[in-house]
C-alpha cells in the first residue's frame, strides 16, 4: 500500500467516525414467525445467533429492540433491506 492510499484510508475512517451515530431499532410485529425474524436479523447484520434471538424476544415482549448503533446512512440502508423482508425497522438518532 503506498503512502497516499494510507492517507486516504485514514481520512475515510476519520469521515465515518465524526458522522452522527443511528440507532437501527426492530419492531413487534404479529405478521412474522420469531424464524423469520431471526435468520433475518442474522442475515442482514453482523449480530450472532445468540444475539439475534435475545433481540427478537426483546422487540416481541417491549415492542421494540435496539439491534445496533451505526451511522445515519447504514441505518437507513438497514431500515430498507428490513422492510424487503417484511419486517418493521427504523432508524433514531442517538442522542
Amino acid at each position: 500500500m503506498s503512502g497516499t492510499d494510507t492517507v486516504a484510508e485514514i481520512e475515510t475512517q476519520r469521515r465515518i467516525q465524526r458522522l452522527p451515530p443511528y440507532k437501527l431499532v426492530l419492531h413487534n410485529d404479529d405478521v412474522n414467525t420469531f424464524e423469520h425474524v431471526i435468520i433475518t436479523v442474522m442475515k442482514l447484520t453482523p449480530l450472532s445467533e445468540i444475539e439475534a434471538i435475545e433481540k427478537t424476544l426483546e422487540a416481541h415482549e417491549s415492542g421494540r429492540s435496539i439491534l445496533l448503533v451505526t451511522n445515519q446512512e447504514r441505518a437507513e440502508l438497514y431500515v430498507e433491506q428490513f422492510a424487503s423482508s417484511g419486517l418493521i425497522a427504523t432508524g433514531e438518532p442517538d442522542v
